[in-house]
């Protein structure tokens, strides 16, 4: 028997939604809602548009009305708003945008789709500047039209999620003056303070006015007044805060939303309406790792939640077995992907997690290999169970499959032991034989066998500012090009025959240049006898990327004698 089935919104959840269900039937009826212009989209390709990479605005519609009807027998409508809905009658009631005109369609399921939409506070005096947020081709057009038929120099981001941070660097890239401003100590919150200092750096190196830790109070004539006082001069800005679930419809038609504020579904994605689906951006979903409900705005997510709605309403079991969060972003020169837990995170909710962090700066490929890159990866795992929490990754390389992997096992309930134990592709101009992910399967397990004891960067400034014994084992050449302030330089080609050089009576805390050549000098004096011995994770080069961009823009005395990033 032939069903009509209703979808609100388009894109990611929406379209993706229609094209299965017309998989599953070619006697359903199909219709597909969508208020603005464009049924089908790249919204994760919008920014690009800023900086050229993607040459025109239509370039960004990956399907018009046309092609649904023609290629998938689907009628999309566009300039069609659904301003209502009536359960009990199985109706909804829609306004064409351009003449007022209100119908209504009856239904057999209805999916909603609407996303979400950006958040824009009320700060004082935001009629006073040049506004954009991005949503949307429409949003994206009308902004890049404005700043390029201007005179526009000076654009501000305000907020420094995946939408501004993309935006800060499109916008750079075009040649414009940017200042992307964020009211936490930090970007991008999937990766932890620590990890983020070198996409803080990165932005700076390339010419971006990062302003973290400092949020907008008001906005004056073509100004935007921070809380700390500062002026920002703007012709534009662009308001990137983040977004919000649009529910409106949902709350005109009695269904629930969940604890978040955004839809609540059931593992089928119902409502509390049997008959009335819902996806994507609107909607919380589930996270197995700590047992609670999130949001998730992604465009992966959203098409997997519209396969399993068009799956569950033809009469097919859906396989929910929650989120985890896996992301990836480009930053000028730098990849940076996350998933999993994140130590933020767990502070942020209170976690009753107990966990240990590795943190390892190895090769992405061969050291031979002229294109290959270091890249910056820490792992969170459990204790004792050792199992695998989550993960980060920035480099210049190709750092995205080693998240992959992290994710897999993640979801497979894998463990520290299981990284040491996978077999990957190798080839010196694609990896190395011990891959990253192995390596640190390998630093974890000796980690929780005890086999030595670690500190990390944000430990090293209290260290030398109590005038802790560090020893650097790298060679004397590489120490004296720059040096971590008060350290002794023992050469790991000559610690073990300069140890009573070294005090026995107080901690001792090794580096080198990642971490590497100091596990060794550690596990050697272990042997020799020392007993409270530390190895500095990530080494002088990950204390370089964690204290520099702090050091720079809050005119502190740094605690090397200079920086070493590679």
């Amino acid at each position: 028997m032939s069903k009509k089935i209703l979808i609100v919104g388009g894109v990611a959840g929406g379209a993706s939604s229609a094209a299965r269900c017309r998989r599953h039937s070619e006697e359903d009826t199909i219709i597909m809602f969508e208020k603005g212009p464009h049924v089908s989209f790249s919204n994760c390709c919008l920014p690009y548009h800023l900086s050229g990479i993607v040459p025109t605005a239509e370039e960004l519609v990956l399907m018009d009305p046309a092609k649904f009807a023609s290629q998938y027998n689907i009628d999309a409508r566009v300039g069609s708003e659904v301003v209502s809905i009536d359960p009990v009658a199985k109706t909804i009631a829609v306004k064409n945008v351009e003449t007022g005109e209100i119908y209504n369609e009856s239904y057999d399921k209805l999916i909603l789709s609407p996303g979400a939409k950006p958040i824009v506070p009320p700060i004082a005096g935001i009629e006073k500047v040049n506004s954009f947020s991005i949503r949307n081709v429409v949003d994206i057009d009308r902004l890049n039209r404005f700043i390029k038929t201007g005179d526009t120099k000076n654009i501000s981001v305000i907020g420094g999620g995946f939408i501004g941070v993309e935006a800060a660097e499109n916008l750079k890239e075009a040649g414009y003056n940017v200042t992307l401003i964020e009211a936490t100590a930090q970007i991008m919150k999937p990766f932890d303070y620590d990890m983020v200092q070198i996409l803080h750096k990165e932005l700076r190196d390339h010419g971006v006015n990062l302003i973290v830790d400092d949020k907008v109070a008001e906005f004056a004539e073509n100004k935007i007044i921070l809380g700390s006082g500062k002026v920002i001069y703007a012709d534009v800005v662009v308001m990137a805060i983040g977004v919000k679930p649009e529910t409106d419809l949902a709350k005109q038609a009695g269904l629930d939303l969940g604890k978040t504020g955004a839809m609540k579904v059931n593992q089928n994605y119902q409502t509390n309406d049997a008959d009335i689906y819902a996806v994507g951006d609107v909607i919380e979903v589930y996270n197995y790792q700590y047992n609670d409900y999130f949001q998730l705005p992604l465009a992966g997510p959203a098409q997997k939640q519209a396969r399993g709605v068009a799956d569950h309403i033809n009469g097919m079991a859906i396989d929910n077995r929650g989120y985890i969060g896996s992301s990836v972003i480009k930053v000028f020169d730098y990849n940076a992907a996350s998933t999993g837990l994140n130590e933020g995170l767990i502070a942020a909710k209170g976690l009753n997690i107990s966990y240990d962090t590795v943190k390892v700066i190895p090769n992405d490929k061969v050291g031979l290999m002229p294109y290959g890159h270091v890249a910056h990866f820490k792992l969170l795992f459990e204790v004792p169970t050792g199992r695998i929490l989550g993960a980060q990754s920035i480099g210049k390389g190709n750092i995205d499959k080693r998240i992959d992997v992290i994710a897999t096992v993640i979801k497979f309930g894998g463990t520290i032991y299981d990284l040491k134990d996978l077999e990957l592709c190798y080839a010196p101009p694609f990896g190395t034989a011990k891959d990253i992910v192995n390596f640190a399967g390998y630093i974890a397990t000796n980690l929780m066998n005890s086999d030595f004891k670690q500190v990390h960067a944000a430990d090293m400034r209290a260290l030398v500012e109590s005038n802790a014994c560090i020893v650097d084992v790298r060679e004397t050449d590489e120490f004296e090009l720059s040096r971590i302030n008060g350290a002794i330089n023992l050469p790991l080609s000559e610690i073990r025959q300069r140890t009573d050089e070294l005090p026995k009576d107080q901690p001792l805390y090794l580096h080198c240049r990642s971490g590497q050549r100091s596990y060794n000098a550690v596990l050697a004096l272990q042997k020799m006898g020392f007993k409270d011995v530390y190895n500095v994770s990530g080494g002088f080069m990950g204390l370089c990327f964690y204290e520099q961009f702090n050091d720079m823009t809050l005119n502190r005395k740094p605690i090397v004698s200079g920086y070493n990033f590679d």
